[in-house]
């Protein structure tokens, strides 16, 4: 008979946290993540993140390349991934990993994206709609990364995603449901593209609303 497979509960069960962060995660001492952006705290192990958010998605960015380095006994090959995690709530992470093979290197990509999470801001910032819900932006964003730069703004709802695939399902993730998009630069390079959109997802939270300043 086939052993059976650890589930998240019996890995959280047998995780003994190595920060103070962890130790008071486990104990219920904060039990919610937003509590840990509000005391500015760093996230240094992937547990947390699977202790408070437990319904994160993963999402392959592009299928995993190989690379080679020149080692004094020859050629050493390996492989790097892209991964993006959220939970289509407002909670988005971007990560790479590398590894001698392909699935571990999606692992470790998967663990870095989820020390990495961030909460970014919704809304209905598109005077075609003003529904008040939160399916897509409060307002206008741009970020560039390297050679690629993306411009996201509010749409109303109906419109779904218009964006390229990468960006897109950074996007999704993050809970994003009507949303335009323009990319300019070296979009065909995954990587600097899905940093340009979480950079621009980044700046949603650098603005108060002024529901959230006591201001009607």
């Amino acid at each position: 008979m086939a052993e059976r497979k650890p589930t998240r509960e019996d890995l959280l069960e047998q995780w003994h946290p190595k920060t103070e962060l962890g130790r008071m995660v486990k104990r219920g001492d904060i039990t919610s993540i937003e509590e840990i952006y509000k005391k500015n705290l760093s996230i240094l192990e992937h547990e947390i993140v699977d202790y408070l958010i437990p319904n994160l998605q993963e999402e392959v960015l592009g299928r995993p390349k190989s690379v080679q380095r020149a080692t004094g006994s020859g050629r050493k090959m390996s492989f790097f991934a892209i991964v993006a995690v959220g939970d289509k709530n407002g909670h988005i992470g971007f990560g790479t990993g590398k590894a001698l093979e392909v699935r571990p290197s999606i692992e470790r990509a998967v663990k870095n994206a989820k020390k990495n999470i961030m909460h970014v801001r919704r809304g209905c910032g598109s005077w075609e709609c003003a529904c008040g819900t939160s399916h897509s932006l409060p307002f206008k964003v741009q970020a560039k990364f390297g050679s690629a730069k993306i411009t996201l703004r509010p749409a109303p709802k109906g419109t779904g995603v218009v964006a390229g695939k990468t960006a897109k399902k950074v996007l999704e993730l993050a809970g994003f449901t009507d949303l335009w998009s323009r990319s300019e630069g070296s979009t065909d390079t995954k990587m600097n593209l899905a940093k340009a959109t979480m950079k621009a997802l980044n700046e949603t939270r650098k603005m108060k609303l002024k529901t959230e300043v006591g201001i009607l």
